[in-house]
């Protein structure tokens, strides 16, 4: 399993590499090495800060997710989402999305479904919130349908945009579908009595094969469900759906806010708050798309693009978003790794059994 989880972390490694040529082939050298070392490295301390205040509102969020249907204190609800989120950056295919509830099991034993399902139900939360945001933004700001940024086999332009926001509209809808469905009682049961039902399919084979499907399969499969939808009690409770929303309005606007205080510090980005949350939002979409861990090369490539619609030179937007990049990432890497360590966690280990599992 080591030379797997090996293979694995060195083809993100290199994925990442690759990204970021892309992403700067067309920038010469010397000139982002130039931006980088003019930059005001003293509005990184509030920008970091900041990023981290969004996290512990995370937290907050998650764990009010979680009361419903278990309880778990700060530092418990803490630890698995930094590890999940470092995983996120470190490792390809967003694993640390099923890594988080895996931890959640291992040190407080709530049931993976449904330490999974409230990660569901705040990708929810997340989801509208950018929806919303982008609605706005294709109201307000006047996309070039001519721009177009290539990234590898992506074209980054108005269209690229507009389809990613459709397929995340997409996204929530299944989602919403989905909890809807698992969490009232009569659709349950009878997504319950259809599995249950499986056996009979095979009519060809006899009572002990059928016995044997119902309860390696069937069985196991239903307590999936019942577990799952007790990570979706939230919907009971319409106040907490309330402060949740607050939250999350809360934490993409502190998301913004460092996105706009770093750019204080660089030269060449002279943009309103509101030009800095377009930025931000159009960064999102593009890295809805296929991408490798942390999402380099395709941030940078979608942040170029936001920043060009905004007047700003290639170079100059270049050089910022690869060192918000950083500064947005780089925070949570640390953290992660200081909250895998207190917990004994391996997070490899995790991500490479949950993977498989998922898989």
């Amino acid at each position: 399993m080591k030379k797997n989880i090996t293979i694995y972390l060195i083809t993100g490694i290199t994925a990442s590499a690759l990204a970021l040529y892309l992403a700067f082939r067309n920038v010469p050298v010397s000139d982002l090495l130039g931006y980088l070392v003019s930059i005001n490295y003293v509005w990184i301390f509030p920008a970091v800060l900041l990023v981290l205040t969004s996290f512990v509102l995370r937290v907050f969020r998650w764990q009010i997710i979680l009361e419903s249907s278990a309880k778990v204190s700060f530092w418990q609800a803490f630890h698995p989402l930094m590890i999940g989120f470092m995983i996120n950056c470190i490792l390809p295919g967003r694993v640390g999305e099923v890594a988080r509830p895996a931890v959640l099991q291992k040190k407080e034993n709530i049931p993976f479904s449904t330490g999974l399902a409230t990660v569901a139900a705040e990708r929810v939360f997340d989801v509208g919130m950018l929806l919303i945001l982008f609605a706005i933004l294709l109201v307000t700001v006047n996309i070039d349908p001519n721009l177009d940024i290539v990234f590898g086999k992506y074209h980054l332009n108005r269209e690229t945009l507009v389809t990613a926001g459709g397929g995340t509209f997409k996204l929530l809808l299944l989602l919403i579908v989905g909890i809807i469905m698992v969490s009232f009682g009569k659709t349950r049961k009878a997504i319950n009595r259809v599995i249950m039902s499986i056996p009979y399919l095979f009519f060809f084979s006899g009572s002990e094969f059928k016995k044997k499907i119902q309860k390696k399969f069937c069985e196991p499969l239903v307590s999936f469900v019942e577990n799952f939808t007790s990570g979706f009690a939230l919907v009971k409770y319409p106040s907490k759906i309330c402060i949740c929303i607050g939250l999350s309005v809360f934490i993409w606007g502190i998301a913004a806010f460092s996105y706009y205080i770093m750019a204080q510090g660089c030269p060449g980005i002279e943009l309103a708050f509101t030009e800095i949350t377009a930025h931000m939002i159009i960064i999102c979409f593009f890295i809805a798309l296929p991408s490798v861990p942390g999402f380099w090369g395709i941030w940078e490539a979608g942040g170029v693009f936001a920043l060009v619609l905004f007047g700003v030179s290639s170079k100059d937007a270049a050089g910022y978003t690869l060192a918000n990049h950083a500064i947005q990432m780089f925070p949570v890497i640390i953290v992660g790794l200081v909250s895998a360590m207190v917990t004994s966690v391996n997070i490899l280990q995790v991500s490479y059994e949950k993977r498989e599992k998922r898989s």
